[in-house]
């Protein structure tokens, strides 16, 4: 059998510049870092690579917490890892709903067994705090879990008091800031939330692989009390915990947490390449600083929402809890939405994203994070966007959306 060369060519993607609301155009810094050399998983310099990661992450995080790390896999392997060791069967979890990455949770939690309620929201709102602190009253949940961002909904649920609720009610809580750390401030610590789950591949400027996580004492001593080691790594004196076993072994933050620890107690092989990125991403991150990197990505947001209001099109979603990388905007009638979307892709190596469920074919996805949260690129995008609404007959007033994108950005502030 001959096959054609040419399937097998070497990869030379377009260098496109991804502007949908995740994964992002990498920066340059954690691309060269991931074609270092690899090391064995228990070589004293990858062991100090782990130890530094851990450093690293907790002001990303907001806390101080020991156990922060990360779960080897996308953004959803540390969800699943979260809740698979949080939660047992028939245990009582309030799901915080308020577009796509609330019903995941649901999903996930169906799984396990969860007795789940919910408080929700409809998409483009979020759920106040007093209907939260209902919802525990009502259902008395051993696990609260939100999304911070959902980026189907481009919607960021306020966070202030919401671990004080669940803690005063004896729940453990559990937030899924995938789309925001980075980007926009978490602050697990002084939120009182328990776990805190995010991933490289959207403000953190780095590609889908690695799962940062954070987890309070509180939720370690809860994990714990499910610790179960592996018979082919036991030794003698290892003793278990009294609670029933975590239902899935990859996803095991017991065990995790004791591959992270100085034990070093043997889980799975580190992904050696995705560590070297996820430390560069918070090397960058913490270089800029956090208060200056939070003020990039709002400045990007409000003149990408600047521009396409100054174009005549109507932004999706409530203004106070809009996220400040991913902006929801509607798609004018008689615009073919994936027409307008293939244009951008094919002329001008601009890709935006889609949406789902009930705002699929509704509204486009638009974001500006990471590498990619800069005044020249939300300005290309503008000017992009404008151009194929033009083509397909869509009048709008010539350049005024990069110009009110323009006079959106601070002055002074570095773009």
């Amino acid at each position: 059998m001959s096959l054609d060369p040419h399937l097998f060519g070497e990869i030379d993607p377009p260098q496109r510049l991804l502007m949908g609301p995740g994964p992002i155009n990498a920066h340059p810094r954690v691309l060269r870092a991931m074609s270092a050399d690899l090391l064995g998983q228990f070589d004293p310099e990858m062991t100090g690579f782990m130890n530094q990661v851990m450093a690293l992450y907790r002001p990303i995080f907001g806390t101080q917490n020991r156990w922060t790390m990360l779960v080897d896999g996308t953004a959803r392997a540390g969800i699943e890892a979260a809740l698979v060791s949080l939660v047992s069967p028939g245990d009582v979890v309030l799901v915080v709903n308020f577009g796509r990455f609330g019903l995941l949770l649901t999903e996930i939690l169906q799984r396990i067994g969860a007795i789940i309620e919910t408080v929700e929201a409809p998409w483009g709102e979020v759920v106040p705090m007093d209907r939260i602190a209902d919802a525990i009253a009502r259902c008395h949940p051993k696990i609260v879990a939100t999304i911070h961002g959902d980026t189907s909904t481009t919607m960021a649920q306020p966070l202030e008091g919401f671990g004080e609720l669940c803690r005063q009610a004896g729940a453990l809580s559990y937030v899924d800031a995938t789309a925001t750390i980075g980007g926009m401030e978490l602050a697990a610590d002084r939120w009182d939330v328990d776990i805190v789950t995010g991933g490289l591949q959207k403000c953190l400027g780095g590609p889908s692989g690695s799962a940062p996580i954070t987890i309070s004492d509180r939720a370690a001593e809860h994990i714990g009390r499910r610790r179960h080691v592996e018979q082919g790594i036991r030794s003698a004196g290892m003793v278990d915990g009294a609670g029933p076993r975590i239902g899935s072994n990859y996803f095991d933050l017991a065990m995790i947490m004791d591959y992270w620890s100085e034990k070093r107690l043997n889980h799975h092989t580190e992904a050696t390449s995705m560590l070297y990125a996820a430390r560069e991403c918070a090397r960058i991150a913490l270089g800029e600083g956090l208060e200056a990197r939070y003020a990039r990505h709002a400045s990007a947001g409000r003149a990408m929402t600047a521009g396409l209001r100054a174009m005549g099109l109507t932004v999706f979603g409530d203004d106070r809890y809009r996220m400040t990388n991913v902006t929801g905007v509607y798609i004018p009638d008689g615009v073919d939405g994936e027409g307008v979307r293939k244009a951008m892709r094919e002329l001008f190596e601009i890709e935006i994203g889609t949406a789902f469920g009930p705002l699929q074919s509704k509204i486009w996805r638009i974001g500006a994070m990471g590498y990619n949260a800069m005044k020249h690129k939300v300005l290309l995008t503008l000017a992009a966007l404008e151009s194929c609404l033009r083509m397909q007959g869509f009048a709008l007033p010539a350049g005024e959306a990069v110009t009110a994108a323009i006079g959106a950005w601070p002055e002074g502030q570095g773009a």
